[in-house]
């Protein structure tokens, strides 16, 4: 399996117009623009670029815009970044649209371009655009109309968030919108999960290591489990998730991604058609959840939380057993869980493995488990038996820790919207993700949502409902 290049070995992307709507939100604040510089200071933009965030409401003049993004990047900032945040802001406007009315949008792209051009020394056709729709899923549909009428969708990339739709029909539809306004290679449907480190290191964990692949398999493993918790509540998202709630927010993107990593063949090579096609392959074998062998749970306090409704079902909270139908995973459970208000923030996946048929030793209350945490700097251990010191050949729990190595002058570390955001100037697909993953994923969920299971409430920093907790063979093992 071949490696992508670093950022300095690749070539500079060629000379774009961004436009960024929801330029005004909370992602733009905490993530896009802190991308955009650090890729900016890093020269990793290109030669020629502008910025245009757009939404229906203006901030101001572009002078009070960019003032708000400034606030932004300032606190976000390392001290080697600073200086490029004036060149950055140099380059950024605001410019108000909707899906009625992009008239005015296309004006200033036009604008843009043609000082991108001039600022390159190339011709205007030469000058990309990548269009990021952080828009409600319901406003989707509409807005890639109005850049289809506007034609802003020429020499175009549209990177698109999650959720894709809320169900397998809308997802259908908005494919539909896609399609009929560009072609699948210019669509980005983006997980950020997949731009982290951690995430990817997980395919050179398996395949580039003879001590792993051999027993990743229902011979050797005996449950997955994919957790990722979070501590803190809804904080600000209660009419987004009063309108999706936590199965389409996190399962049937983020886990079930994750899970599609853990568990795909080898792909051969790390390019989008041969990782995109392997997942597919995968999604393509799992079996739709069974409403019964899933745990919807709603923090307690919930319902107090401003734009939530008094008698909101909404679930905060979503634990379901997996599995995948074929030869290599026939039988295993994967554990997937997530929620609001846990007792911790962690991204967590553990590879719990069978016992040895052994009857040499009395069993330790724990196995041999393979933990990676999906931190910004990836963390593996594994959790083995060992002789304990003395006198007695007593069993006792080891832990091995791996170091992963990231020091030096030819490592180049991307937070996950650095690394997507690069992918997607350059144009390259490998980690988003594709119309048939998505839909697939959605007839996975479907009976869940056809007939979704009563809500539990629990209590705020705790694990979830206690049928959660009882999900998992063996106990999680995060929180028992």
């Amino acid at each position: 399996m071949t490696e992508p290049s670093s950022p300095s070995s690749s070539p500079t992307p060629p000379p774009h117009v961004v436009v960024l709507f929801g330029a005004t939100g909370d992602l733009a604040k905490r993530k896009l623009f802190p991308a955009l510089l650090r890729l900016a200071a890093s020269g990793w933009l290109p030669e020629g670029y502008r910025v245009i965030g757009s939404g229906r409401h203006s901030p101001g003049s572009d002078d009070e815009f960019r003032e708000q993004v400034r606030e932004g990047l300032t606190e976000a900032a390392d001290d080697d970044e600073r200086e490029a945040i004036e060149p950055l802001l140099e380059r950024l406007t605001f410019q108000t649209s909707s899906a009625d009315d992009g008239a005015d949008l296309a004006a200033a792209v036009g604008k843009a371009e043609e000082e991108v051009a001039d600022e390159a020394g190339v011709a205007v056709d030469e000058v990309r655009r990548l269009v990021y729709l952080s828009v409600p899923p319901s406003a989707m549909t509409d807005m890639i109309g109005m850049l289809q009428r506007e034609e802003l969708v020429e020499r175009a990339r549209l990177v698109v968030e999650k959720p894709f739709g809320l169900d397998l029909a809308t997802a259908e539809e908005l494919d539909a919108a896609l399609l009929d306004a560009v072609d699948e290679e210019q669509v980005f449907r983006i997980d950020h999960f997949l731009g982290k480190e951690a995430v990817q290191n997980i395919l050179a964990l398996r395949f580039a290591n003879g001590l792993f692949e051999p027993a990743w398999d229902r011979r050797s493993i005996a449950s997955v489990q994919i957790d990722v918790p979070e501590s803190l509540t809804i904080e600000g998202r209660a009419s987004f998730y009063e309108s999706t709630g936590c199965l389409r927010d996190m399962i049937s993107t983020h886990l079930c991604q994750l899970l599609g990593f853990v568990a795909m063949e080898d792909p051969g090579s790390f390019t989008a058609q041969a990782v995109r096609d392997t997942k597919a392959a995968l999604f393509r074998d799992l079996r739709p959840l069974d409403p019964e062998r899933v745990v919807f749970g709603q923090y307690e306090g919930y319902r107090d939380e401003d734009d939530v409704d008094d008698d909101s079902d909404v679930e905060t909270f979503v634990a379901a057993e997996v599995f995948v139908d074929n030869d290599r995973w026939e039988g295993v459970p994967f554990l997937l869980r997530t929620g609001k208000a846990l007792a911790e923030g962690r991204r967590t996946i553990t590879l719990r493995f069978r016992d040895p048929a052994s009857d040499m030793f009395e069993e330790p209350s724990c196995g041999n488990e393979l933990v990676l945490e999906l931190t910004d700097e990836p963390q593996i251990q594994v959790d083995v038996r060992a002789k304990r010191p003395g006198p007695a050949f007593d069993i006792t729990m080891a832990t091995m820790a791996l170091e992963v190595r990231g020091n030096g002058d030819d490592v180049f570390p991307l937070e996950a919207y650095e690394r997507l955001l690069l992918d997607v100037l350059r144009g390259e697909q490998t980690l988003f993700t594709r119309s048939d993953e998505v839909e697939r994923l959605w007839e996975v969920c479907q009976p869940v949502l056809d007939s979704p299971p009563q809500v539990q409430a629990y209590a705020q920093g705790s694990w979830g409902p206690q049928a959660a907790l009882d999900l998992a063979p063996g106990g999680w093992r995060l929180g028992g």
